[in-house]
């Protein structure tokens, strides 16, 4: 379909080069006139563009659809169509390659669904490195059910103990949960968060050796502190990347549309107590 915008270009080429009026080069083209010299009435756009370019440049790895959710957020009545036709024309869009798939895909047999807040966790590490070039290990932990950045804890190494640790902060402040999904890494599998989650009550559930499918959930939010937050800091030193990591915890978990909760924060999910979770939140095995 032609845009009005060409035509309009196109009749005046056609009127410039050969020298005919308007009616001529509409009927030409069978073009309406009034299509043509139609003259939108709709109010400018420039402060919805100029919203959306500064919400863009603040939270770069955002789609179209965070950033309408943002933009209803602060009372801009629009819908996504129009903010996504104004992310690809203002150049904001993004380019992402999928993941190479080198085995066939089969079929997973579901694992008990979460229902709750603090039903089910997982807990992974990540890795990144300071601006010295030393390697750090960041512990993470997420409420299955509610999304919640749990715990995101940065240190230059890791031993069982100090994930037994972490796991005591993250539940003095919330409670500890029924079960706690991991891999098979020497940190997890140690004694002492063997009998961490002993006395404490708490099942681990490890993941099946080389499938980090088992833990989706973990994965996923590593993606998105990835691509949202280690990319785009430069640590100087440990406490610089704590200071990073716990505001970009706080953005998470209360601000940041999550499109499996409704385009809810996490925080603002569990607030309400829903518990009707998206398709999503089914985690294959």
């Amino acid at each position: 379909m032609v845009s009005p915008a060409l035509r309009r270009t196109w009749v005046a080429w056609v009127r410039d080069a050969y020298d005919v009026s308007e009616r001529r080069a509409c009927d030409t083209g069978a073009l309406w006139r009034s299509a043509v010299r139609y003259v939108s009435t709709r109010p400018p756009a420039e402060p919805l563009r100029q919203r959306l370019r500064e919400l863009a440049q603040a939270r770069v790895s955002y789609g179209y659809k965070r950033l309408h959710v943002l933009l209803r957020r602060e009372g801009w009545a629009v819908n996504h169509k129009r903010v996504r036709r104004l992310y690809r024309e203002e150049g904001l869009t993004q380019k992402r390659t999928g993941p190479r798939r080198r085995k066939s895909a089969t079929v997973r047999v579901l694992r008990p669904q979460a229902s709750a807040a603090n039903e089910r966790w997982a807990m992974d590490f990540i890795h990144d490195r300071l601006a010295s070039g030393e390697a750090i290990r960041i512990l993470s932990v997420v409420d299955v059910f509610t999304r919640e950045c749990v715990a995101l804890v940065p240190q230059m190494r890791f031993r069982g103990d100090d994930v037994a640790r972490c796991l005591s902060v993250a539940g003095a402040t919330r409670g500890l949960p029924a079960v706690i999904q991991a891999d098979n890494g020497s940190e997890f599998t140690s004694r002492a968060v063997d009998h961490w989650a002993y006395w404490n009550g708490v099942r681990l559930d490890f993941s099946r050796p080389g499938k980090p499918t088992d833990n989706a959930h973990i994965e996923s939010f590593h993606n998105s502190v990835r691509r949202e937050c280690l990319t785009q800091c430069y640590f100087i030193d440990l406490d610089d990347a704590e200071r990073a990591l716990r505001e970009y915890r706080a953005d998470y978990n209360n601000v940041r549309p999550h499109s499996s909760l409704g385009n809810q924060s996490p925080a603002h999910f569990r607030a309400r107590g829903d518990i009707t979770p998206a398709l999503s939140q089914l985690q294959n095995v």
